[in-house]
């Protein structure tokens, strides 16, 4: 029996702001498809993304235009080329791996033949801001193991030397989301690795990325916005040293695990992360997660709050109720 499909779109409050080099907001826009079959029902949520050209409006429309071939059969495999990478696909992929699980009684792992998920240690984000607001964030967040630094503006190695002497103790990561430019990538670096950051994210524009094969790198540099899918990983050697998988970029959990093969097989270290969203969609995350060096599994932390049964027992994950994705808090 073919199921059927719902789709909906939904309004999340952050807590407080989340501020990147691209812009703030203060709510997450997400959209979820829901696959039912009787008594078996399975969801998946998405965020569309406007650095990528998603709307709410586009990717809902995309989903739903696949009513007609849901309902006549199509299943997951067939999905993966009925529609190309991007967050209508994650929503669905996601749904449909959900409703397979229900359907079979078995978590989505099992399915997978991959090991149970243990625990892992998220990153939390330090949003951008002044030198004086950074520190303060980051004060209050001293205690977390892992902190996500924003970067991509002016002052950058004043922002970060700021966010050091307040969390001394935190392992630090910087995002610049391709705020800096060839001429002020070194300096940076050398800020970063001054400060001991142990990864930086995406610093330069995705079409302006070939600087990085041509200058010494003190810190491994992670692609972002310049990786989405297997297709996209071999013109990032000699740029790049590690990749951040995120569901909303590889179009779901399916290419995602062939994504972090790939990967590793072409050498580089994964990340895994997430658009700002709800425990919804980082429960799938959390099976690439059991591979990455990196954990930023962290949307769901920035929500005023979350769904009531966040983090509840699932069939796409193993995280135990009002447990932050494996965060240890």
């Amino acid at each position: 029996m073919a199921p059927i499909l719902a789709v909906t779109t939904e309004l999340w409050p952050i807590a407080g702001a989340f501020t990147i080099a691209r812009g703030a907001k203060t709510e997450a826009a997400v959209v979820v498809a829901t696959l039912s079959d009787g008594p078996a029902q399975g969801r998946g949520e998405c965020v569309p993304y406007a650095r990528y050209g998603e709307t709410v409006e586009g990717v809902a429309a995309a989903i739903e235009s696949m009513r007609s071939r849901i309902e006549a059969g199509l299943d997951r495999t067939a999905l993966q080329h009925a529609m190309p990478a991007g967050a209508a696909r994650n929503a669905l992929d996601c749904a449909f791996w959900d409703l397979e699980a229900k359907r079979a009684g078995r978590p989505v792992h099992v399915l997978a033949g991959l090991a149970a998920p243990e625990p892992r240690v998220t990153a939390y984000t330090i949003s951008l801001g002044t030198p004086d607001a950074m520190a303060q964030a980051a004060s209050r967040a001293a205690d977390r193991a892992l902190l996500k630094v924003k970067l991509g503006s002016d002052d950058d190695p004043a922002r970060i030397a700021a966010v050091r002497r307040a969390a001394p103790r935190a392992e630090l990561i910087v995002d610049a989301n391709e705020g800096w430019t060839p001429d002020n990538l070194a300096a940076n670096l050398a800020a970063c690795a001054q400060a001991g950051v142990t990864l930086v994210e995406q610093p330069l524009p995705a079409a302006e990325d070939d600087a990085l094969a041509g200058i010494a790198r003190p810190i491994p540099v992670c692609a972002d916005e310049s990786v989405h899918d297997r297709a996209s990983l071999a013109g990032l050697r000699g740029k790049y040293d590690a990749v951040n998988i995120k569901l909303d970029k590889t179009g779901g959990l399916t290419e995602a695990l062939a994504m972090a093969a790939e990967a590793e097989r072409l050498g580089f270290e994964l990340m895994v992360g997430c658009m700002v969203a709800t425990s919804l969609a980082m429960a799938p995350a959390l099976l690439v997660a059991q591979r990455a060096r990196v954990v930023d599994l962290d949307g769901a932390l920035l929500l005023a709050k979350d769904r009531e049964t966040a983090y509840a027992m699932t069939a796409a994950s193993c995280i135990r109720r009002r447990q932050p994705c494996g965060a240890k808090a």
